[in-house]
């Protein structure tokens, strides 16, 4: 296996190689700039070769932070019913810059995000159906705090879906 740090390397032997394991972790998924330069550190390439390596890829059009950060924001928002501030700090692991963050959690609807919280709420519902209300609430809550909601809207939330609840029981 070649070595990325023996300075008798070929060069262009140490590019090929850091452009090998940048597609093997692009095959598995979209990656940040970030992450593949990150990915290559680990492996111990130099930062200039990676930086290229990087640069080819990206200007191929198989790196795109943009569409990265597009594509983690729809798929974990929608999967895991993240909010917004969860997000954002996730992007910022990933290495993505903070004015494509800014850009990319714009187009997040608050709307849509609070009807995340709601979902979230609801199928966790079952789960502390029995308990005591004060105790519900402070579990559903911390829940949606976990997620990243403001203490406000996730209160504001939890009440809705609790009175939600309880009016169908006394209807009958």
């Amino acid at each position: 296996m070649l070595d990325p740090t023996d300075p008798d390397a070929d060069p262009r032997a140490v590019i090929v190689a850091g452009r090998t394991i940048a597609m093997d972790r692009l095959a598995a998924r979209d990656r940040s700039r970030g992450e593949l330069l990150d990915a290559l550190a680990r492996r111990r390439f130099p930062e200039d070769v990676a930086i290229v390596v990087v640069d080819q890829l990206q200007s191929e059009g198989l790196v795109d932070d943009e569409r990265f950060a597009r594509t983690w924001v729809e798929q974990r928002g929608r999967a895991k019913g993240l909010a917004r501030s969860v997000l954002r700090m996730e992007l910022q692991r990933k290495g993505v810059a903070a004015e494509i963050i800014g850009t990319v959690l714009e187009d997040v609807d608050p709307d849509a995000e609070r009807q995340a919280a709601h979902r979230l709420v609801q199928r966790k519902l079952r789960s502390v159906q029995g308990l005591d209300q004060s105790v519900q609430v402070r579990r559903l809550t911390a829940m949606l705090a976990r997620k990243g909601y403001a203490p406000q809207v996730a209160f504001d939330v939890v009440r809705a879906e609790l009175d939600a609840e309880t009016e169908p029981l006394e209807s009958t």
